[in-house]
């Protein structure tokens, strides 16, 4: 099921009791990018510790924008045996354009291919995407509302403002006390945003939001003073609502945080396969694992793959969550078919994954966002010391030894270079190599032997030691 702006309000409800009611959802997100190709500091590096890996994925991410999140939500058929029911949603998102607030965002052109080439629609993102934003702009935005400070700002937002403004405005110069209108074409939180307009421009109008549009009274001041403090619609409650409206797809995405039914399992680099895998011969609980079926509504991915759409994506993660439990939980037990498998005997076997991403380049294997980072189990650092080539750069360094193997490289000093590779072969490959070479000399990294920090100290710490013994020597009296 896709669902836009135009769908999402009206869906919410069942999508939040469906929510409460699972027991544990399948999430992927789409970004309009995945990381820029940056070089120097900001490079993701296997030098990186988990925090500073953190940072610069973060950094880099945040140049983006989510286009499309994917929900899978699983509940088990009450009655039947290890059987789940999935839910799979298409949600397209598209960053909330309101007041003052009006982000930015970048386009990475392999991504866009990339998913323009599983026929990821672009249309339903650009022009029925649901509003969302982060929680400082909701700070921001709902400081502004509720203290009056609010303004519009993009220049399309501008003149559709003043051309409504400006209708309004002759139609009132007719019109008679109690006489109304009609402002079609206009829905979700603009038309709060046209009432919050209209209400701060002209003393003498009430507006309320119809099926058919934004609905134009003309009232006495004594009456708009009325309206204002003693009905359903007063000022406070609506300019809730216009929060509410504007943060869209953030309040079920809160509602979902609490609803604390995230199992987030660590990406490998393909899903499909892994998924494929567990249903395969090759597992072998395949015949006693968890049985999943789709919802009536949720039916396109029965025989239809749809790799890299995000509710696809969710179902897939979901599903390889339960078949991975029950193959540790076999794994425990020793017997296949365990009995009696439930959901909370599966949360019990996963409960040393939680909250752990695996890491393609990194100092260590994975992250760990609730406890200590687990100790690196990487190959160890070498350092490379250079003669005989004055200038020498570590995109040059990496070159020349890409045909052998792949490694990192940091510059140390001038002439001395850290290289850092995943696989242990291939550092056993070039220390073997470079054996006894005349001018690149490759050897294991000590701290205490090699690091500059430690030579300063040491450096500092005998020239210290030297004058002290000179100052003892030649300071003593004589006899």
């Amino acid at each position: 099921m896709d669902v836009g702006a135009d769908e999402f309000e009206e869906s919410l409800p069942l999508l939040q009791e469906l929510v409460q009611e699972a027991d544990f959802v399948g999430l992927d997100i789409e970004f309009t990018g995945l990381r820029s190709n940056v070089s120097g500091p900001q490079q993701i590096s296997l030098f990186d510790l988990p925090s500073e890996w953190y940072l610069k994925t973060r950094q880099s991410v945040q140049q983006f924008t989510v286009c499309q999140i994917g929900l899978s939500v699983f509940s088990a058929i009450e009655g039947e045996a290890n059987k789940y029911i999935a839910h799979s949603c298409n949600f397209f998102l598209f960053p909330t354009t309101f007041g003052i607030l009006d982000s930015e965002f970048s386009f990475q052109a392999s991504s866009v291919q990339f998913l323009n080439q599983y026929g990821f629609n672009y249309n339903k993102f650009l022009k029925n995407g649901i509003p969302y934003m982060n929680e400082e702009q909701e700070k921001k935005i709902r400081h502004d509302i509720l203290t009056g400070n609010w303004r519009v700002r993009s220049s399309l937002d501008k003149d559709q403002i003043k051309a409504v403004i400006d209708k309004v405005t002759r139609w009132l110069d007719l019109a008679k006390e109690g006489d109304w209108m009609t402002l079609p074409g206009i829905a979700g939180f603009q038309a709060f945003e046209v009432q919050l307009v209209l209400r701060q421009a002209l003393p003498d109008i009430w507006t309320v939001l119809k099926d058919e549009g934004v609905v134009v009274k003309k009232v006495s001041k004594q009456h708009r003073w009325y309206l204002q403090n003693t009905s359903c619609d007063r000022e406070s409650c609506w300019k809730e609502n216009i929060l509410l409206s504007a943060r869209g797809f953030s309040v079920f995405f809160q509602m979902l945080v609490k609803a604390q039914k995230e199992m987030n399992f660590p990406r490998v680099s393909n899903l499909s396969e892994v998924y494929e895998v567990l249903n395969s011969d090759l597992n072998p609980t395949k015949n006693s694992g968890p049985e999943i079926v789709h919802a009536s509504r949720c039916e396109k991915y029965v025989k239809t793959k749809c790799p890299h759409e995000a509710a696809y994506d969710a179902f897939l993660c979901g599903s390889v969550l339960l078949k991975v439990a029950h193959l540790l939980l076999q794994k425990i037990h020793g017997i296949d078919p365990v009995p009696e498998s439930s959901f909370p005997q599966y949360l019990d076997v996963l409960a040393p994954y939680v909250n752990q991403v695996n890491l393609i380049r990194a100092g260590v294997p994975k992250i760990n966002f609730s406890g200590p980072d687990y100790p690196s189990i990487r190959p160890p650092i070498l350092i490379l010391s250079i003669k005989r080539w004055p200038g020498v750069s570590e995109q040059q360094v990496y070159h020349k030894f890409q045909n052998l193997c792949k490694f990192d490289v940091r510059r140390l000093t001038r002439s001395q270079f850290l290289l850092l590779t995943n696989k242990f072969k291939d550092a056993r490959n070039v220390l073997k190599e470079y054996r006894g070479h005349p001018t690149l000399c490759i050897s294991l990294y000590r701290y205490w032997r090699h690091s500059p920090d430690v030579n300063c100290v040491l450096q500092v710490c005998g020239i210290v030691t030297a004058w002290a013994l000179l100052a003892f020597i030649f300071g003593r009296p004589g006899p």
